[in-house]
């Protein structure tokens, strides 16, 4: 016969372990309360002062912080407060903070109006570096979309660093914001380029944005620039014209295509070549060959890229990742 060992059966332990959370049990361990938690409001001015100490730092990592802080409290800082400290700030540093936050509120849905405020003082504001960092806070945001046209004055400005500023927000918005994907902001963007007086500019924004979701007119308006007197602009315009949609591909290879026997400088035919393979891809080959003997120095480039065509390639990028390739290959 086996004996069971005398363990206090599980409800007996059970029991046992209960009693000692009994406050009967516990008396005789009374805690005393802890202090009270007090709230404690947010201060605009309390979070200026500790990021003008933050930035004295040698740390890079700790001065990344701080340049954050603001910008990710905004939502809890009191609107007033923030307006009123943007306002009056005179240190383009910190004015360029507080900017970042009033957009930060814009774009986390707490103020659809803190980032037109923004843009009202890039455009009034009359030091050209407080306009510069105003600028600066609207970069990789929504800013083309909901500041009212605002960026079509902004390459206008008298500044050229605010002009440049501009341009390169605007670069930046398409390719990390909308990754060229969105009709409205595109369109906002070549508008921006073309009302732009500084060929700098606009050669910098058409020469590095997607076109593939433009307008009609927006497309209109970039084969207008290809009669630019400026050889950058017209450049940039050729490259952009090669990316349009396919409803605009007829009219975008009749103006390239056109425009190629009477340009005269080398960097915008080499731009136009690449603009009628875009737009054609292996069916441009034809119409390579017949400008192949138009300029003799270009012939190699034509040559180029109807080697690289010929191999039917389905996407742009493999395309020219397939050209610089074998354009390195002795």
């Amino acid at each position: 016969m086996t004996r069971t060992p005398s363990f206090p059966s599980r409800p007996l332990l059970l029991a046992l372990t209960l009693c000692a959370l009994l406050p009967g049990a516990a008396a005789a361990q009374v805690v005393a309360p802890g202090p009270a938690l007090a709230g404690e409001r947010c201060s605009v001015e309390g979070l200026m002062d500790s990021i003008r100490q933050g930035l004295k730092s040698n740390s890079t990592a700790y001065k990344k912080y701080m340049r954050t802080l603001l910008r990710e409290a905004a939502v809890t800082l009191p609107d007033s407060e923030l307006r009123a400290a943007f306002e009056r700030e005179t240190d383009p540093v910190m004015s360029e903070h507080l900017a970042a936050a009033l957009v930060a509120r814009t774009e986390r849905g707490a103020d659809p109006e803190a980032i037109k405020a923004v843009a009202k003082r890039a455009i009034e504001e009359r030091d050209p570096a407080l306009r510069a960092a105003a600028v600066r806070s609207m970069r990789r945001t929504s800013a083309l979309e909901n500041t009212d046209g605002a960026y079509e004055k902004l390459v206008r400005d008298a500044s050229p660093e605010v002009r440049q500023e501009a341009a390169q927000n605007i670069v930046e918005d398409i390719q990390e914001v909308y990754a060229g994907y969105h009709g409205p902001a595109s369109d906002a963007a070549v508008s921006a380029a073309t009302a732009s007086t500084d060929p700098k500019v606009t050669a910098k924004i058409l020469g590095n944005m997607n076109t593939q979701m433009i307008s009609a007119e927006s497309a209109g308006k970039i084969q207008s620039l290809l009669s630019s007197e400026d050889a950058e602009v017209r450049k940039a315009a050729a490259l952009a014209l090669g990316g349009v949609p396919a409803e605009q591909m007829a009219s975008a290879r009749q103006s390239v295509l056109a425009m190629y026997r009477d340009e005269t400088d080398a960097g915008v035919r080499k731009a136009l070549l690449q603009s009628i393979a875009q737009l054609g891809f292996i069916g441009a080959i034809p119409e390579l060959q017949r400008l192949r003997s138009t300029d003799p120095s270009l012939a190699p480039e034509v040559d180029a890229w109807i080697r690289v065509l010929g191999l039917d390639l389905q996407e742009w990028s493999l395309i020219l990742r397939e050209k610089q390739r074998m354009q390195q290959v002795p």
